[in-house]
């Protein structure tokens, strides 16, 4: 019963995510080629359009990630991979899996205060900015849910 929720809320996660992920891409090409066109035919550009861009990129960096945590496929600091036996691997997957939601979720917490703070203290010439700098927080809080949604289907795949 919970397993069918967890697997659920994963795949429409994974859904939000890749429409993020691609529309982010999508518009991203959009607001470069339209710079660039503007620029150099126009003589005209928008400072507004690279702000975008700048926090899109964050945007595509933040949902690509959560998408490959989700395969397993996110990058691992473990040199002690190789020389473990597969059972002892097996075993440690699931407190591996904890430990990484419990520093997403720090890295959460103060990417919202900071981002809190930014918003008593930002000039009004920057609330774009401020506001579209929200997908830091966002960013961290979906890895936060992936990995402890994969801890937790870990452990009702170990008892099935």
């Amino acid at each position: 019963m919970h397993t069918n929720i967890f697997y659920n809320v994963k795949t429409k996660l994974i859904y939000i995510e890749k429409l993020l992920a691609g529309c982010s891409l999508l518009l991203l090409l959009i607001l470069i080629l339209a710079q660039i066109i503007l620029r150099n035919f126009f003589e005209l550009g928008f400072a507004e359009f690279d702000v975008i861009s700048r926090h899109l990129v964050l945007f595509i960096t933040f949902m690509g990630a959560a998408l490959v945590s989700e395969g397993n496929q996110h990058i691992k600091i473990d040199c002690i991979n190789a020389i473990l036996a597969p059972s002892i691997k097996h075993r440690l997957t699931r407190p591996l899996l904890l430990i990484s939601s419990i520093v997403c979720a720090v890295l959460f917490w103060y990417a919202l205060q900071f981002w809190l703070d930014e918003l008593l203290y930002a000039p009004p010439n920057e609330q774009l900015a401020l506001y579209l700098a929200l997908i830091i927080p966002t960013g961290f809080f979906t890895l936060f849910l992936h990995f402890l949604l994969l801890c937790l289907t870990q452990h009702a795949a170990d008892t099935d």
